[in-house]
């Protein structure tokens, strides 16, 4: 699958916020800070110039972008040429071409394909910082969403019994259950697929690092799915969203218990009571 990145030249940090949330109405899945301003990604199929004209570029009176096509096997080359080991924690991310590190706690080693989450995003280290605050002995986990299913890994890593990793993308699929073989971890499942999956399912933990609008389209099928005394940790969107996807939980039934921020974007966690 081939994906469209569009660049944007855009300083103004509210402006990006609100060019997210339109890009994310038209199917734009992943989002990147970049020094100039913003890059947007969406599978080449999906992207309609002339819906993007109209819902994207007419809300605003001037926006300066470049559109390329991402081939399939450039996020490897891209990747290789430019990710080095991160720490996150006691958390030490790895490609398999890197050295160990003596003395982490916790070593992961990811080779993401044409998957996303490599822990670089500032999303992914949030939810790293959050799970490690959380406990995940002998619980059933839900990694939605799951991308390189670096976070399932962890969990497992973490003490977790059974997880379940889902993802539309077929190559976030073969990518996971590469990554889980690499990192010598059984207890995953991963399943190709929606929040549709869900239906009759029931975990201990769900993490959902998506985006905005999959969030809020998706909340009750997550509360649903979440055992009495359940935690949900979310993150995939900026600051400036926390309060609509705070409103769309607590509609759902989740009880807020905190959140935190890293470079304008933000991490939830939500409760659902103990009955």
């Amino acid at each position: 699958m081939n994906y469209k990145e569009l660049d944007f030249l855009e300083p103004d940090a509210e402006k990006r916020e609100i060019l997210v949330a339109y890009l994310g109405d038209i199917g734009f899945e992943t989002f990147e800070e970049s020094e100039e301003g913003l890059k947007a990604y969406i599978p080449e199929n999906n992207f309609d110039n002339n819906t993007f004209e109209e819902e994207v570029v007419g809300k605003f009176q001037s926006l300066s972008y470049a559109v390329s096509t991402i081939q399939q096997q450039n996020w490897n080359e891209v990747w290789e040429k430019n990710f080095e080991p991160i720490q996150v924690g006691e958390v030490y991310i790895r490609a398999p071409f890197h050295p160990q590190k003596a003395g982490v706690k916790y070593e992961l080693v990811i080779e993401p394909k044409m998957s996303f989450g490599t822990g670089h995003h500032s999303t992914t280290s949030l939810m790293i910082m959050e799970m490690l605050k959380t406990g995940f002995r002998d619980r059933t986990v839900l990694d939605m969403g799951c991308g390189t299913s670096l976070l399932a890994i962890l969990a497992s890593k973490l003490g977790a019994k059974n997880i379940l990793a889902i993802d539309i993308d077929d190559w976030a699929v073969e990518n996971s259950i590469e990554n889980c073989t690499r990192n010598h971890v059984s207890n995953i499942e991963v399943q190709k697929g929606d929040a549709a999956l869900l239906k009759d399912k029931r975990f201990d933990v769900i993490l959902a690092n998506i985006n905005r609008n999959v969030l809020l389209a998706d909340m009750g099928s997550y509360a649903s799915s979440l055992n009495p005394g359940g935690q949900i940790l979310l993150s995939g969107f900026y600051e400036g969203d926390v309060e609509v996807i705070r409103k769309c939980a607590e509609q759902n039934g989740l009880i807020f218990s905190g959140t935190d921020a890293l470079n304008q974007w933000s991490v939830m966690c939500f409760l659902i009571n103990g009955k």
